[in-house]
C-alpha cells in the first residue's frame, strides 16, 4: 500500500475530545512546571526535537524545529541535534537533559540508568528534573498520537518569539 493509498485514520481530537483535553491539560501542566522550574523554552524544544528524531515523528520534528527557529536556535545546533555526543555545540545542561531524554525515550532499553540520573542531578534542582522528565514523557504521548493518526507535516507555523 502506497503512501496514498493509506486508509483515513481515526481523529482522536473528534472522537475522545475529554481525553484530547486531558491530553492539553497534561501539556499545560508540564509547561507551567518547566516555567516555574526555570527551565529554558530553547532547551524544551531541544528536548522536544531529540525524542521526536528518536520516535521518527514527522509531525513533531516540523512543529519544534520550527518552534525551535522561532525562539533563535541555531541551524547548526539543530542538523547536530542527533550526533550532540559528537559535537561542542551543547552545554553541559543540555547534554545532560538529552541524555535524559534519551534515556526516557528509549525506556524498554534499560530503564533511566543510574548514571544518566546523576548527571542531571549533578545541573539540574529536582523541580528541574521532574519538569524534564514530564517534558519527555509529554512528547512521547504526543509523538505516538501524532504517528497513530499519521499527522502530515509542514502546515505549521510558530509563534514568534515574545521577549
Amino acid at each position: 500500500m502506497s503512501h496514498s493509498d493509506a486508509i483515513t485514520r481515526v481523529s482522536l481530537k473528534r472522537i475522545t475530545p475529554d481525553v484530547s483535553a486531558a491530553m492539553g491539560a497534561l501539556h499545560g501542566a508540564a509547561v507551567s512546571a518547566a516555567r516555574d522550574a526555570k527551565i529554558e523554552p530553547e532547551l524544551l524544544e531541544l528536548l522536544r526535537i531529540r525524542a521526536s528524531q528518536i520516535n521518527g515523528c514527522a509531525f513533531c520534528l516540523d512543529m519544534h524545529t520550527k518552534d525551535a527557529r522561532a525562539q533563535g536556535e541555531t541551524e547548526q545546533r539543530i542538523y547536530a541535534l542527533s550526533a550532540w555526543r559528537e559535537t561542542p555545540f551543547f552545554t553541559e545542561r543540555e547534554r545532560a537533559a538529552l541524555a535524559l531524554t534519551e534515556a526516557v525515550t528509549l525506556v524498554h532499553d534499560g530503564r533511566v540508568p543510574d548514571a544518566v540520573y546523576a548527571e542531571a542531578a549533578e545541573v539540574f534542582e529536582e523541580e528541574q528534573i521532574a519538569a524534564l522528565i514530564w517534558a519527555a514523557t509529554v512528547i512521547n504521548a504526543y509523538n505516538r498520537i501524532a504517528i497513530a493518526q499519521r499527522m502530515a507535516p509542514g502546515a505549521y507555523e510558530p509563534k514568534q518569539k515574545t521577549n
